[in-house]
């Protein structure tokens, strides 16, 4: 089974497809052509799944790693008694692809450059390619220039200008380096019934390395602005959520990864690969904080594809899509894996495409709300489903669903569905103008005032002191905190405070991070405790003006990301270890926007 800790893991992407590469320079984790295509290699899902490794031979060896400035091309410096090897590893970029253009015709190649810097390293290459999640064993075979693996419906070229030997596992060799010395890789994917690519050769892959790290360079440049609190995370977090989005249609990824557990040996593994309308709506609002938001009209213009005309029809929108749009994800396991740390299924789809979820639709009007100051020409079909989507929450905003957390148990009446809905109602008087929808604003008026009526009488449990998971129930929920970071309730109010203190003292963990819930959700097995809800906390404290507090459980979930900025979903609250999908989108718009309200509460105080 895959041992490897998820915090081991560097993050590659091009804004196509990513790859996950470990500490001891192996690609463990490598989906070819989209981030959603079936992986060529999954090693980090089972010990037979595929590989690629490249590092000293010598085992005794140490390696210090970092990411290239305001980039995703990761360089890790090996020092051994022999000598020192630095590798750059990437995944392509187009050669002039820069700024908004990054990722729109990258090419779907990894590269590697290991350059001997000093002394005489000996270099370990061993390539095990396993498509289809291990299914395939393709046959190896020599080519000019490279090597080719062919099975099934894909062939995938090694280009290397070094000998390996093959059997029936890979192909691997050990090539001695001097100073000065360079060995090069790259892997490309095509069809099987295609021509193969023609194998790229050392200075190419050191030039598509360099114009990679120039590109990512041209799109930091125009988007890192951010001055406050956690400077260097919060813009590392701006080029991992850039990292997460597929250039070509406009989508956001919740996460790079399938069926990584939300709990050590549980079945709590969920394919994140794939687009929420709530998390990347959110990831909107992050990314107009860390970077600058002239992608927004283009994420607006997906969705308004990717929906159609489902809300004109009457139908709720659907929570989640493809990236590049697909409507049924149709969920299926693979039982040829194990799973990391045996914790199977290994899933690809998500069943919970077909869950009603309430929030949405304030999520999608509280980004365009963020962002309307960069959507002055928003085009019809954008314009159109904003609208639609306000319609859906007047309509709808008492009908029970399955909440934020896609609970796999009866439908209720969430409070934070029903606030979302009063967000979609407030955003949208707040567009009329801009929607060309002030025919519209007196209904609009008065269902927000019913919403706040139902949330004020029935979201609040008198019993418990504080407001509850669902209208009636007793459990509590971190989304809660909303209330006030969406506006719906000031920041003195005294049920908020009252309720404040109960996630306080009881979903916060021994490691001051906070769980989401306390409710049974129908699935077997814990889950560890949940970054975004600790940052929403950071977020909330700074709201009310407790930012020392606030500071403190900022730095406190920040430090949870790994040496090189990445966070994953949660946390083992006994061990400590990352957990879930890797790196995750909601995770880290959390701590950009909790370090921009420690900011802006800190300007406030010195006023």
């Amino acid at each position: 089974m895959s041992q490897t800790p998820i915090a081991e893991y560097a993050f590659l992407s091009n804004s196509r497809t990513s790859a996950l590469v470990s500490r001891d320079g192996c690609v463990d984790w490598l989906c070819l052509p989209r981030f959603d295509s079936t992986p060529a290699h999954a090693r980090l899902l089972d010990e037979d799944a595929g590989y690629l490794a490249l590092r000293p031979a010598d085992p005794r060896a140490t390696a210090e790693r970092r990411y290239l400035p305001q980039s995703l091309v990761l360089e890790t410096t090996w020092t051994s008694a022999a000598g020192e090897l630095r590798v750059r590893d990437a995944l392509s970029l187009g050669e002039n692809e820069r700024g908004h253009d990054l990722g729109l015709n990258a090419p779907s190649i990894l590269l590697r450059d290991a350059e001997c810097v000093s002394g005489e390293v000996e270099v370990l290459v061993e390539w095990c390619p396993r498509p289809e999640f291990g299914l395939i064993h393709p046959r190896l075979g020599p080519v000019a220039g490279g090597f080719l693996a062919l099975g099934g419906a894909t062939q995938l070229l090694l280009s290397i200008e070094a000998p390996l030997s093959t059997g029936v596992v890979g192909a691997s060799g050990t090539i001695a380096l001097a100073a000065g010395d360079h060995l090069t890789l790259a892997l490309e994917q095509s069809d099987a019934w295609d021509t193969p690519p023609a194998p790229l050769g050392q200075r190419q892959v050191i030039r598509r390395i360099e114009n990679t790290q120039a590109a990512w360079e041209s799109w930091s440049n125009l988007h890192q602005r951010y001055e406050g609190p956690l400077r260097e995370l919060v813009h590392r977090s701006g080029v991992i959520l850039q990292g997460l989005t597929y250039a070509r249609s406009g989508a956001i990824l919740a996460a790079g990864t399938t069926s990584l557990p939300e709990g050590i040996g549980t079945a709590r593994t969920w394919d994140y690969r794939y687009t929420w309308v709530r998390d990347a709506s959110l990831t909107m609002r992050g990314l107009f904080i860390a970077a600058c938001p002239e992608e927004a009209s283009k994420f607006f213009a997906f969705l308004a594809r990717a929906t159609s005309t489902q809300l004109q029809r009457g139908l709720p929108m659907q929570i989640m899509f493809g990236i590049g749009g697909e409507r049924d994800l149709t969920e299926r396991s693979h039982p040829q894996l194990r799973g990391w740390r045996d914790s199977a299924p290994v899933r690809t789809g998500n069943g919970a495409w077909a869950q009603r979820q309430q929030d949405i639709y304030g999520a999608l009007l509280d980004a365009a709300y963020t962002l309307r100051n960069q959507l002055p020409d928003l085009a019809e079909p954008s314009r159109e489903l904003l609208i639609a989507a306000v319609e859906a929450a007047a309509e709808g905003w008492q009908t029970p669903d399955f909440g934020i957390w896609e609970i796999r148990g009866p439908q209720r009446r969430y409070l934070h569905s029903t606030l979302m809905c009063w967000v979609a109602l407030d955003r949208g008087i707040a567009l009329a103008d801009m929607l060309g929808a002030t025919d519209r604003l007196e209904r609009w008026a008065r269902v927000r005032d019913e919403i706040r009526h139902a949330i004020v009488a029935e979201g609040w449990n008198a019993a418990e002191g504080a407001y509850t998971q669902s209208f009636g129930s007793r459990e509590l929920d971190g989304s809660a905190l909303l209330l006030v970071l969406t506006g719906f309730l000031p920041p003195d109010d005294p049920k908020f405070a009252a309720t404040l203190e109960r996630i306080m003292g009881e979903l916060v963990d021994e490691r001051g991070l906070v769980r989401r819930y306390t409710a049974d959700d129908g699935l077997a097995g814990e889950e560890g405790s949940f970054l975004l809800c600790t940052f929403w906390l950071a977020e909330a404290l700074a709201t009310v003006g407790r930012t020392e507090e606030a500071q403190g459980v900022l730095i406190r979930g920040a430090g949870y990301a790994n040496d090189l900025g990445l966070l994953a979903e949660q946390v083992d609250s006994e061990t400590g270890e990352l957990l879930g999908n890797f790196p995750q989108a909601f995770s880290h718009l959390g701590l950009v926007i909790a370090a921009e309200a420690l900011s802006d509460a800190r300007a406030r105080q010195l006023k």
